[in-house]
């Protein structure tokens, strides 16, 4: 089986300064890296850190809001049209710099204030002004679902609306991130949905359910999945968003067969 295995490094390698942590999943044998946001550290340190680390940054997210105010993206928000437009441009900024080909555009929290539907409504339209943006650059747009228990109040919160909003948008550039963790808290229906839609899907990120931990922990069955990701003919990338039980490295003796080691 030859899974591509990428580490999000907001969860793994925590044991390290951010600075550290590309070099670090590298020498654990990881290929890909997703980051939370690209402005963590200036542009050219990244750059030069991602190049001496032999690493492909291969997504973050884009059009977030104020995370630090708890706000989870823009893109359903009314009258937040023009600085979603305006983050997608500075997040294609970063992209071009950093060399990522995909980006995962956020939608939003609703407050109880917003009508669903106007919601649903901006965010189909920011949706396709995104992914014609993005395909401009050659860059994938992606949606993901995110459970409600996790983030209350997230309007794209099961893989079900998420494939719906995509029909709605109609474009070729917007594809779906299907985040098991996610999808099992909602929907389950995990082996067929990949068989069904592994043609949108563009990125697939992994963690054990209940708790979010190691892949190996848990009522998932993910080697019966993977084995499906490779049946399946899928190409992208597999990201490790989960929260070690101990430590990154000590956690890792699942991931061996993808050529990663715990060093």
């Amino acid at each position: 089986m030859n899974m591509k295995l990428a580490a999000n490094l907001g969860y793994l390698f925590t044991e390290r300064p951010l600075l550290d942590r590309f070099e670090a999943a590298a020498q654990a044998g990881f290929k890909g890296v997703e980051l939370l946001a690209p402005n963590e550290l200036p542009t050219e340190q990244m750059v030069d850190i991602i190049g001496n680390a032999g690493v492909h940054l291969i997504q973050f997210n884009a059009a977030m809001g104020d995370w630090e105010a708890g706000q989870r993206g823009i893109g359903a928000i009314p009258g937040r049209e023009g600085e979603f437009q305006d983050a997608i441009g500075e997040a294609l900024t970063f992209a071009r710099a950093l060399g990522n080909q995909q980006l995962h555009v956020m939608s939003g929290v609703l407050e109880d204030h917003i009508d669903p539907e106007i919601a649903r409504s901006v965010l189909v339209n920011n949706l396709k002004f995104a992914a014609e943006a993005c395909a401009k650059e050659g860059i994938k747009a992606q949606v993901e679902p995110i459970n409600a228990i996790d983030m209350p109040g997230y309007i794209l919160s099961t893989p079900r609306f998420g494939l719906e909003i995509m029909k709605d948008v109609g474009h070729p550039n917007l594809f779906l991130q299907y985040d098991i963790y996610h999808a099992q808290m909602t929907e389950g229906y995990l082996a067929e949905n990949i068989r069904q839609h592994v043609d949108v899907i563009n990125h697939i990120q992994i963690a054990g359910v209940p708790g979010r931990h190691e892949p190996n922990n848990g009522e998932i069955n993910y080697s019966y999945l993977f084995d499906v990701i490779d049946e399946v003919g899928y190409q992208g990338w597999v990201s490790c968003e989960y929260k070690p039980y101990a430590g990154t490295l000590e956690g890792l003796g699942w991931a061996a067969p993808f050529g990663v080691t715990t060093g």
